[in-house]
């Protein structure tokens, strides 16, 4: 099977696969989802086979209005309501709790919550209102790799596996959803993302925990990206902190004549004298560049399998930064400079 890059006009034809249990991937402004018809536990199945996704790590079900998530929950709180008047649609999902059986455990990871998500972007809303059921969708790539911010990441990691991509171009944040837990009497943070602790804290009043983005290996998470080891390309990274000097990554890289890969902040690449045998790719110049092009940059590193290191620059995780340590530190497996 071929799969299919489909443009916005043709929409009818991604919502007839949909509606057809078949996969269609759709852009938001975070990154590109993997979308099957949430009702139709066939369908959701597949959606785990096509990345090589483990079965308990639940799926974000994708909506295009409020109602379509009150069909499946139990009545939210003022909170709730409060934070969706103001983020959606936009990048932050939410965990609620659940009608008796309202959606397959092939969705839920055998929970009685399940995570919501009303995205920014009107080619995928357009999707889900013309086939008319919600619409899983983690991210449209290969479990465990960096995932995908443009339809040419998703075709190649999935071509074939999938009917169809719906292609929107590039995303605008390059980091996924801020993930809430609104089913526990503290809100709390299971995946950072471009909605911080301090954009919901100002909005409800009172405090959210943001400690809980790992699980234990035998606990179910409740969110995706919270138990297995993500984001990585095929070369090792490692994280060059902010009180490491980058002089002293140099000497290593010098002492090791392979090629290597660099990511760092353009103050940093313009002071130093790179060795001829590392490719240096720029981050930008803040956080906000740096969590929308981290994962682009590592797919592009894939292209060329000679590169077996990448240093990546580390951040203070403020703000935006968090999401972007979240994804690094789980693309290098924790793995930073100091550990050479």
């Amino acid at each position: 099977m071929e799969t299919l890059i489909l443009k916005q006009q043709q929409l009818d034809q991604a919502a007839d696969f949909i509606r057809q249990g078949e996969l269609v991937a759709f852009p938001t402004e975070t990154v590109y989802g993997l979308g099957a018809d949430a009702t139709n536990e066939t369908a959701v199945k597949k959606v785990y086979a096509a990345k090589g996704r483990p079965s308990d790590n639940p799926l974000i079900v994708t909506v295009s209005d409020i109602a379509m998530v009150e069909k499946y929950t139990q009545p939210f709180s003022d909170d709730a309501k409060a934070l969706m008047a103001k983020f959606w649609p936009g990048s932050l999902t939410m965990i609620f709790k659940l009608k008796p059986n309202a959606l397959s455990k092939a969705v839920t990871g055998g929970l009685d919550t399940a995570a919501f998500r009303f995205p920014k972007n009107q080619a995928t809303l357009d999707l889900i209102s013309k086939a008319g059921v919600p619409i899983v969708g983690p991210s449209a790539n290969t479990s465990g790799k960096p995932s995908p911010t443009t339809a040419q990441h998703v075709y190649h990691d999935l071509n074939g596996k999938i009917a169809a991509i719906v292609d929107d171009g590039p995303t605008t944040v390059g980091v996924e959803s801020t993930i809430l837990d609104m089913s526990v009497a503290t809100p709390s943070i299971l995946r950072p993302g471009a909605v911080t602790k301090e954009d919901i804290e100002a909005v409800i009043h009172r405090p959210v925990i943001d400690e809980l983005h790992h699980v234990g290996a035998k606990q179910t998470p409740k969110a995706p990206g919270m138990k297995y080891k993500h984001y990585a390309p095929n070369a090792q990274v490692y994280i060059v902190d902010p009180d490491d000097d980058w002089h002293d990554v140099v000497a290593w890289i010098k002492q090791h004549p392979q090629p290597i890969g660099v990511m760092a902040f353009d103050d940093v690449i313009k002071t130093i004298n790179w060795p001829d045998n590392v490719d240096v790719i720029s981050l930008g110049n803040d956080a906000r560049t740096a969590a929308h092009d981290l994962f682009a940059e590592l797919r592009d590193f894939d292209n060329h399998p000679a590169y077996k290191i990448i240093f990546t620059q580390g951040i203070d995780p403020k703000g935006i930064g968090e999401a972007y340590m979240n994804r690094l530190n789980k693309s290098a497996g924790q793995m930073h400079f100091k550990q050479l």
